[in-house]
Formats: C-alpha cells, sequence, structure tokens
C-alpha cells in the first residue's frame, strides 16, 4: 500500500466526509484509536455506516437513527466484516472520532491519532478478513506517520466509551506489533 497526498492511502475505496479540521502544528500522528461500530446496533452489512460518515443517514430508516443522525463524526478508516477497507478522511486531517478524550495524559486525541472502525459490536468477535485488513492498514500508518501506541476508544474516553470491546484480539495486535505501547491492562 502507498500514501497519497494528505494521507490518503492507495488500494481503499475513498469516501471523503465533510467531517473533519486541520491537525495542529508540529503535532505528530503518533496514536491509532481502535473503534467498532455497526448501524443499526449489533446489524451488519448495509451502507449505514458510510451514510452516517457523510451526514446523509436517514433518520426515518430506524428509530435508533433518529437519535444520531445530527452528529457530525467521521473516522479515518472502516474496514467491513469481509475486510474491504473505505477511508472517509486523509490521515493529514484531523477525522471527528475520539470526542472527549485521554491518552498518557494528552487531551484532545483526535489531533493526534487515526480512527479505525471496526464493523462490529462489544458482543461479536470481529472476522479473519478483517484482522487481516487491520494489519494491513496499521503496517501502512507505521510507514508514513511515528506511531508509538494504539488503544481502543474505551482506554481514551474511559466510562464513556467500551469499543472496540471484549472480542477484540488484543494479544494478537500486541504479537505482532511487539515495539507499540498499548494501554496498561491488555500489556500485562
Amino acid at each position: 500500500m502507498s500514501w497519497q497526498a494528505d494521507g490518503w492511502l492507495d488500494g481503499v475505496r475513498w469516501l471523503p466526509s465533510p467531517n473533519f479540521g486541520e491537525r495542529p502544528a508540529g503535532d505528530p500522528v503518533s496514536l491509532v484509536v481502535i473503534h467498532n461500530i455497526s448501524l443499526p446496533p449489533d446489524e451488519f452489512g448495509g451502507d449505514w455506516v458510510e451514510d452516517f460518515f457523510l451526514n446523509r443517514l436517514d433518520p426515518t430508516v430506524n428509530p435508533y437513527f433518529s437519535t444520531i443522525f445530527e452528529m457530525q463524526v467521521s473516522a479515518h478508516f472502516y474496514i467491513r466484516r469481509d475486510g474491504r477497507i473505505i477511508q472517509f478522511v486523509g490521515c493529514g486531517q484531523r477525522a471527528w472520532h475520539a470526542g472527549q478524550s485521554c491518552w498518557c495524559e494528552r487531551d484532545n486525541c483526535n489531533d493526534y491519532s487515526v480512527g479505525i472502525e471496526l464493523e462490529g459490536s462489544d458482543t461479536q468477535p470481529f472476522t479473519a478478513e478483517q484482522y487481516s485488513a487491520l494489519w494491513r492498514v496499521l503496517d501502512a500508518l507505521r510507514t508514513q506517520y511515528p506511531i508509538t501506541a494504539i488503544a481502543g476508544h474505551c482506554h481514551i474516553a474511559p466510562g464513556r466509551k467500551t469499543d472496540p470491546g471484549p472480542c477484540f484480539d488484543w494479544a494478537a495486535l500486541r504479537a505482532r506489533y511487539p515495539g507499540l505501547t498499548l494501554p496498561a491492562e491488555i500489556t500485562a
């Protein structure tokens, strides 16, 4: 995988989201945040996540959608259950994925992180195809940015977020990337 201007990754589908901002000058990307998402919750396979990140989610389709359709959020990458990768924001830009957050006593994780959403939920394992795609994205990110740590949304927003959830295979991630900082409770 190679990179285009402003952090767009070749070999993945691009769906540019309007939900992004400029990164602070001099603050390099050093953290990757892993999330999970499914719309409606615990249902997979539709295009609702794409619609959500593109501000075109129809609130009349599902009662849950009426509670979130006005939110303006995005992630850099979204990995479908079959391993397809979609990029919504160039990694040189600040995606709106973390919200109020803190990592290693640094607030505003959106400023210095890349957000990767896995199509999934807290209650179901992720697929082998998703892990394969995640490794490809992480490998590519590490060639382009000084990534020093990977955390879950639950680690940067404890008490507010639970994803990627207990089904995420942190042991596989730790084995593949032994030099990166991971949350303390999963490295013990």
